[in-house]
This record gives structure tokens, C-alpha cells and sequence, in this order.
């Protein structure tokens, strides 16, 4: 564990004992206006362009054609920035970090800069979730959250966030924001899905707490999200304003279960929803863009995060908003009203907008510029802003950072860190609770596992929505040879359905003596025929009853949200995996040194007799209408067991 971090022990040892915190109140008793708002400040520097003109969008969609614009280092700039500003955080994503040497020069040069201006150290932070989200481009890559559930053990839980928090603190990042506590009760939702554990709220609970432990043991700080639950949604808050109808008792009993628990096994930090609860919080804006009348969002909601969170559910740790750029908030606040909404709710860190090139990189300036000024004018009241720096203070207290003054890269710490990531203790963990995730929903005439006879001819075909996960089949073929005698003339043939070779594919899967169809459903028009994202399910329908036809079984895996497997009931056998991850590249023979998600390669190679599925359902799966919707009606039932 790096220097300065404290044990698990140590930790509780702090809990459990009257703390003399005279330290924190000595150094903010000392600290100016400027300093204090900037401890409640969360910045990141995900690309950089000195003109400001072109699209963030742009940028975004560009960085896999122009890596360069990606921050891996900082410029004079940003130095300059975090030298004058004293910002209390920095949160780093997937662009930021390309290997382990690069992310501990970035995560030290950061603190030295900040150090520069004689600031607090900094918290630095990541979304390292797990599954479909991660911010590390090396390292672990484990199962995500609904797949952790899936093996019906919370201790999975607790083991991979381990790794996790192992992980990111060798690169010199203290903070985790995870785990996902949302209740995915709405399979619809287009944006929480497998990052969460389950439908149930007690599910949801045990593994949370699960995963906080495990963080804990790391030395790592847990981030509990996205308060008061984003899992009931239709719409994603990165695209609009959700809107939730739940009242504030059909909340305490369902939705706040998991944050409750999760409050009571020590969590550290809170996120934020941009979400309206209009039974909840009546209180009404006028959107800047539209002109209409909208409910206050949770995250600027002083009935939420003041009166429910701190008052009625005891919270005593970090409030952080969800990132401030999202359109959610953007399209309906100004900045100014932004700031002002926030902390007067009573958020104690605002995740500021994300620098993309010049333009957001001076605009993160004028809104800290801004919140000084509203705190000097009297539109802030100082003891507020001295609440929330006090609890950032007692965070960094408690993990060792508040006093803590060098940053210097040792070779040591270099050579600990790739140790670490490179740990094939830890693929191992991630591999295997991938495998024990898998989960093998209906199996009829033996259809599963696949059992290879010299000279056939086996096809694993990958829809339009799962395109880039085909590097996994090749994985898993890799591994087949390596760890199986696979019988000698035996050919696999890999493809995916574009959309234009529909009858080359569904002629090949006629030919051949098995079939392995790979679906990735990640949203409603997933499960459509006539959608550009669920073109490749006609192909499939027509795969599955040609086979029959010949008295051929057809296997369905599902790559990500299990909710597809009421769409082929024809299919027959139906595995699911709860995640898979972009691949480009086929990783090292050793792995080291590789994140890609282990779900998907599992499963193909459960297909065919190398790892046996003894994953459980933790959610429930809905049957499909003639109009390709899910319904009420449930055609899987979760295992309360899990």
C-alpha cells in the first residue's frame, strides 16, 4: 500500500474512537476565501485544443484518430491553473491514463502543481466500476456490477473491488466512484443497465456493502451513486433531465434501501442524480434554454441532500454532484445558477465542467472566479462553505493527506505499481468470477455444451450491436486450442453481420454443424428489427428457425443486459454474461498488461466445454410483444437467493 495510506484497521480504529480533528480546524481557520471554494472544486482535463471553436463532440469522437489531444501530461497552462486555483480534487478518465509509468507522472505532476501554490493535496479520482465502465487503460478489468451479483456471492463483490482500489491507489488515485447503488428496476433504462447489482433493493444492499469493503481493505475511498437512484429512468441524464414520479415514502422504501445500507458500512463519499422527483422536491426553475418550468434536480435539491440524506438518513461524509457538464444541467441552469443551487442544497464538492479544449479550460476558471465572488458578496453564506471544507478536510485526514507533502516518482514506486497492475493474481480473480457469473437460462435438447467432432464446421456470429466485441472469439479460440483437445480439422469462422451480408451469414450458419450467436442488447431499439441497432435480430430469427428446420440447435450468448433473452425463445440454449468490453487488439498471450473485460471471451469458451456457468439471475427478465417491447410480464424470475 503507497506511503501515507492508512490500513483497513487503522481506519476503523479511527471510526470507532472520539477523533481529534484539531488538525482540520487549525488549517482551515488559516485558509482565504479563494482556498476554501476551491477545495469544493472538481476538475478534469480530458482533452486539450487551444481553439475553442471546434465541437466538444468533436473532440470526443476524434480521440481514437487523434490521441494527441488526449491529456497524459500537463502543459503550462494547466499547471498555471492548478498552482492559482488550490482545487480540492481531480478526476481522471480512460483518455488520461494509458499506462501505469504515464498515470503516476500525471497523478504526482498534478500534486506537485498543486503543491506549487502551497494547496491541500488533492484527491484524485476515477470511475472504476468494473465491467462496462473503467477509467484505467492497463491493469484489471474485472466483472462488472450486474455480473458480480450473478455469482450469487457477495464476496465477489468484495474481491474485485479489492483489486480495484489496489490498483488505482499504486497509480496514485485515492478515489473510487463506485459502487453503483441504482436499482436497474426499469429494464428500459438507458444508462445504469448492468452497472447495477440488481432489480432488488436487498441485493443491491449486500453486494454494495460488499464492494465497499473491499475498496476499504485497499485503502481506497468509496463513492456511493447516483443518489437517490437513477435506476427508474427512461432517459439518460448525460443526454436530458430524467423525471422519476416516486413519492418520497415509495422512495425510503425501495430506491434509498441500498444508500442506507451502504451509509451504515462506513461510505465515504456521495453522488449525486441530475433528476427530478417533483412528488419529492416542488420547488421549480425556469430552464435557461427553453423557458420551461422544470423541478429542482436532486443534485440542487436542498430537500434531498439537506433535510433526507443528513438529516433523516445521518450522512456525515462527502457530498460530490455527477458531472456538472451533463445536459441535464446544462441546458437548464446557468453556471452562476449552478453554483448557487448546488452548495446552498448542500453539495460539498462540485465535479465542474470537463476540459475539452480552451474554450471549457477558461470556463472552469470563471465559474471558481464565481463562486469566490458570490461567497464575498453575501449571495453564499461562509459558514456553509466552511461545513463542506470541513468535511473534505476530515476525509483527507483520514486517509492520510492532509499533511502529506511529496509526490516524488521513485523507481520503486514505478516498478511496485507495474507489479500490481500486471498482477496475473488479479486477472485470475477477474477471469474467474467472470466465469462464475456466467449464467445458463435455458439449455433444451443438450443444446449447450457444444460438443466438437473432427472436420465440422462451427460459426460464432456477432450482430451489428456487438461488432466490436469480436476480438473476444478470438480470444476464447486462443484459449480453446491452448486448453482443450480440440479435434484436428475443425474449423471456427468467425463474422459479423453488417447489415449487407445478411444472406452470406445466414447461409453460412446453415452449412455449419453449430452455431454460437452473439447479441448485445444496450437499448430498447436493441431488440427491433426494423431499428439500424437491432437490424441483426431478423438475421437471427431466420438463423434459429433454419436450423430447426435441419434439427440444428443454435445457442444465443447475450453480451450485456440480459433482458434480449426474452427476444429469442426459439433459441435453444441462452447464455448470459452481463458485460463485455471494445477490443481492438488481442492482448498479450500472458494478459499483463490488458484491461479488457473477461465476461464475453468466458462465455465463448463455456460454449464448448472449457468452464461450466453456475452464474444465478439477479434481476428479472420481462417477455417481448409483437412490437418488440418489454413487458410487464416476467418470463424469468430473479433468484431471491442471490
Amino acid at each position: 500500500m503507497p506511503a501515507g495510506t492508512p490500513s483497513l484497521k487503522d481506519i476503523k480504529v479511527e471510526e470507532e474512537q472520539e477523533v481529534d480533528h484539531s488538525r482540520v480546524e487549525a488549517v482551515l481557520s488559516g485558509m482565504s476565501t479563494e482556498e476554501k471554494v476551491g477545495q469544493m472544486m472538481s476538475v478534469a482535463f480530458r482533452f486539450w485544443k487551444e481553439n475553442p471553436a471546434e465541437e466538444a463532440a468533436t473532440v470526443l469522437n476524434a480521440e481514437k484518430e487523434n490521441p494527441e489531444r488526449a491529456v497524459t501530461g500537463l502543459n503550462e497552462k494547466m499547471r498555471a491553473c492548478l498552482k492559482k486555483y488550490h482545487f480540492g480534487s481531480f478526476t481522471l478518465f480512460r483518455e488520461n491514463c494509458r499506462d501505469a509509468e504515464q498515470t503516476i507522472r500525471l497523478t504526482t505532476d498534478i500534486q506537485a502543481a498543486n503543491q506549487e501554490g502551497h494547496g491541500i493535496p488533492m484527491l484524485i479520482a476515477a470511475d472504476q466500476e468494473g465491467g462496462t465502465v473503467t477509467r484505467l487503460g492497463f491493469g484489471t478489468s474485472g466483472p462488472g456490477s450486474m455480473a458480480l451479483a450473478a455469482t450469487g456471492n457477495p464476496g465477489s463483490a468484495e474481491a474485485m473491488a479489492e483489486v480495484y482500489g489496489e490498483e488505482l491507489r499504486r497509480v496514485g488515485i485515492h478515489v473510487n466512484y463506485a459502487p453503483v447503488l441504482d436499482i436497474n428496476n426499469n429494464p428500459n433504462n438507458p444508462v445504469i443497465g448492468v452497472r447495477s447489482f440488481s432489480d432488488d433493493p436487498e441485493t443491491v444492499s449486500r453486494f454494495g456493502e460488499a464492494y465497499i469493503r473491499g475498496l476499504h481493505r485497499a485503502g481506497a475511498i468509496a463513492t456511493i451513486k447516483h443518489f437517490p437512484g437513477h435506476g427508474n429512468t427512461v432517459t439518460d441524464s448525460h443526454l436530458s433531465l430524467p423525471y422519476i414520479g416516486s413519492t418520497a415514502q415509495e422512495l425510503k422504501a425501495f430506491e434509498l434501501v441500498p444508500f442506507r445500507a451502504a451509509i451504515e458500512a462506513g461510505a465515504d463519499m456521495i453522488m449525486t442524480a441530475h433528476i427530478q422527483y417533483p412528488e419529492v422536491e416542488q420547488e421549480t426553475h425556469i430552464s435557461c434554454s427553453t423557458g420551461e418550468r422544470i423541478h429542482l434536480p436532486a443534485t440542487m435539491s436542498r430537500r434531498f441532500l439537506t433535510e433526507i440524506l443528513r438529516g433523516e438518513m445521518g450522512f456525515e461524509g462527502v457530498i460530490i454532484t455527477d458531472a456538472l457538464n451533463m445536459a441535464a444541467i446544462e441546458n437548464n441552469f446557468t453556471d452562476e445558477d449552478t453554483i448557487r443551487l448546488t452548495i446552498g442544497a448542500g453539495v460539498d464538492i462540485l465535479m465542474l465542467p470537463i476540459v475539452l479544449d480552451m474554450g471549457t479550460f477558461q470556463r472552469i476558471q470563471e465559474m471558481t472566479d464565481t463562486a469566490v465572488r458570490m461567497v464575498k458578496n453575501g449571495e453564499i453564506n461562509e459558514e456553509r462553505i466552511n461545513a463542506s471544507v470541513r468535511r473534505i478536510l476530515k476525509l483527507k485526514e483520514k486517509y492520510g493527506l492532509l499533511e502529506q507533502t511529496d509526490f516524488t516518482v521513485t523507481e520503486e514506486k514505478l516498478r511496485a505499481a507495474v507489479r500490481t497492475l500486471h498482477s496475473p493474481e488479479h486477472r485470475k480473480t477477474a477471469e474467474s468470477l467472470a466465469e462464475k457469473a456466467l449464467t445458463l437460462l435455458k439449455n433444451d435438447n443438450h443444446a449447450f455444451p457444444i460438443s466438437l467432432r473432427n472436420g465440422e464446421k462451427t460459426l460464432i456470429l456477432f450482430s451489428n450491436s456487438s461488432a466490436n466485441r469480436v476480438m473476444a472469439a478470438e480470444m476464447a479460440i486462443r484459449r480453446l486450442k491452448a486448453e482443450l483437445p480440440v479435434p484436428e480439422g475443425t474449423e471456427m469462422k468467425v463474422m459479423v453481420h453488417t447489415g449487407a451480408n445478411g444472406d452470406e451469414c445466414l447461409e453460412a450458419a446453415v452449412n455449419a454443424d453449430h452455431a454460437v450467436l452473439v447479441h448485445r442488447f444496450y437499448c430498447a431499439g436493441c431488440l427491433d428489427p426494423r431499428t439500424e441497432e437491432g437490424s441483426s435480430t431478423a438475421l437471427f430469427d431466420r438463423v434459429i428457425e433454419a436450423r430447426k428446420r435441419k434439427n440444428q440447435s443454435s445457442v444465443l450468448v447475450s453480451c450485456q443486459l440480459p433482458y434480449d433473452a426474452g427476444r429469442f425463445p426459439e433459441a435453444d440454449a441462452i447464455l448470459l454474461t452481463y458485460g463485455s468490453s471494445v477490443s481492438w487488439t488481442l492482448p498479450a498471450e500472458s494478459g499483463a498488461g490488458s484491461d479488457y473485460v473477461p465476461n464475453l471471451p468466458a462465455a465463448l469458451c463455456a460454449c464448448f466445454g472449457l468452464g461450466k456457468p453456475s452464474g444465478i439471475l439477479p434481476v428479472s427478465i420481462p417477455a417481448v410483444n409483437k412490437q418488440y417491447q418489454l413487458t410487464d410480464e416476467i418470463l424469468y424470475f430473479r433468484r431471491v437467493d442471490c
